[in-house]
């Protein structure tokens, strides 16, 4: 009887103190949601992400199509007279018509006052319209230097380095394991397998006045300018904003790139523009025009 009594005492006690119904209960009760506090929470997550979400539909490319960008160097400073070449020998092969061989660091079209030799490329895109198989392209040496100053090819396009003079000549490109012999009136098959992120030198060991500059690139979006100063780059990716790098031999900039004052072009002193393409269409900048503080001596 007592012990009847003590337990109902016992229950009695613990609905008093818990203010639940029976003595199984448990003793850590169930945690319940604050509702608030999650709509809160919800609220502020929400508004962190927003954000991230922005950037990301900002930064995946949407556009299709392709389009084309062109235009024209021209050299707004006084370039003066071609000046010989130092240390040329075996004058009676190395030399046009008799005449001395010249540096040709800056060519300037006299008529038009075009800017040749500029390479212009596209630093990255999203997309690359695929292409038919690249064509052949000649590197030809000829009175002891390279008939090319400055030229563009695209990773694995064949390229022919040919000697038209009776003497031998070795081609060395910087940047690559390509340091061959070529024979007089010979040639050599060479790929490029690197892509380059700026023109690099080609050289002859044998005579070391000889040089010319090369650039490779896997998308192909690359050009250099003509003797009149003119580019074009067709099938760009259209939709999307291109960065291109520009590029001169005897640009003043650190690394030869070529900084010019163009804020429409968002032009930056690393020689980078920005250019948005629409599909089919064919953007002309126009002149460009580069100043002789651009072009150091």
């Amino acid at each position: 009887m007592r012990t009847r009594l003590d337990i109902t005492r016992c229950c009695g006690l613990v609905l008093v103190a818990f203010g639940v119904a029976g003595c199984g209960q448990p003793r850590v009760a169930a945690p319940v949601a604050d509702l608030a506090a999650v709509e809160r929470l919800r609220g502020v997550l929400g508004s962190a992400a927003a954000p991230a979400a922005d950037t990301a539909a900002e930064s995946t490319p949407t556009g299709t199509g392709w389009g084309t960008l062109k235009g024209r160097f021209i050299f707004t400073g006084t370039p003066g007279e071609p000046q010989p070449l130092k240390g040329v020998a075996e004058k009676n092969v190395c030399s046009k018509d008799g005449k001395d061989l010249v540096d040709r660091s800056l060519l300037v079209d006299p008529s038009t006052k075009g800017l040749a030799n500029v390479v212009i490329f596209a630093r990255k895109t999203s997309r690359v319209k695929e292409a038919a198989a690249a064509a052949k392209l000649t590197f030809d040496q000829k009175h002891c230097e390279f008939l090319a100053p400055v030229f563009a090819a695209r990773v694995g396009q064949p390229v022919d380095i040919r000697n038209s003079d009776p003497i031998g000549h070795n081609t060395n490109i910087e940047g690559t394991s390509f340091n061959q012999l070529i024979p007089a009136g010979s040639g050599a098959a060479y790929a490029p397998e690197v892509e380059f992120g700026m023109p690099k030198k080609i050289t002859c060991n044998i005579h070391p006045w000889m040089k010319a500059y090369g650039i490779f690139r896997k998308d192909g979006y690359v050009a250099v300018s003509a003797l009149d100063g003119t580019f074009q780059i067709p099938d760009l990716p259209a939709g999307e904003t291109i960065e291109f790098q520009v590029w001169h031999e005897r640009a003043a900039a650190a690394g030869n790139v070529l900084g010019l004052q163009k804020p429409e072009l968002k032009w930056t002193p690393k020689g980078r523009f920005q250019v948005r393409l629409e599909a089919d269409e064919v953007k002309d900048l126009g002149t460009i025009e580069v100043p002789g503080t651009a072009i150091g001596g």
